[in-house]
């Protein structure tokens, strides 16, 4: 079934994907927490984050980082698996940092997707609907 990105059955299906596949998760990032503010969503502005290589619905209270990213931009992040978009929205200013930007040098310590990474990534876009 084709879920709304960021609505609630998005982040449910999001979870039972990330759960069924299990990617390893590599060092460099397994105890990485940043939250994620997205603004301009059809929904309002929606919270959420990545801890230890999984996103979650809503903020972890000890995140060092967050970032404030366009709906558009984390849809092209997330669900389009962009990274160039994303690079350039961060050059632009669409996307701001709050606290510490060395976690952020920390998630591109991690290294390609693995192969179980990326089927996740794969379901992800398919159960999104357009």
């Amino acid at each position: 079934m084709a879920e709304t990105f960021l609505s609630d059955g998005w982040f449910s299906q999001a979870e039972k994907i990330q759960n069924d596949v299990n990617p390893p998760v590599p060092a460099a990032i397994k105890d990485l927490k940043i939250n994620m503010q997205v603004t301009g969503g059809p929904s309002g502005d929606i919270s959420f984050r990545m801890e230890a290589g999984k996103l979650a619905k809503g903020h972890a209270a000890d995140a060092p980082t967050k970032l404030i990213i366009p709906f558009p931009v984390a849809k092209a992040m997330l669900v389009d698996n962009n990274q160039q978009a994303a690079m350039q929205a961060f050059m632009s200013g669409q996307i701001r940092v709050e606290g510490d930007m060395a976690k952020l040098m920390q998630m591109q310590m991690a290294g390609a997707p693995s192969p179980e990474a990326q089927k996740v990534s794969q379901l992800i876009k398919e159960m999104t609907s357009a």
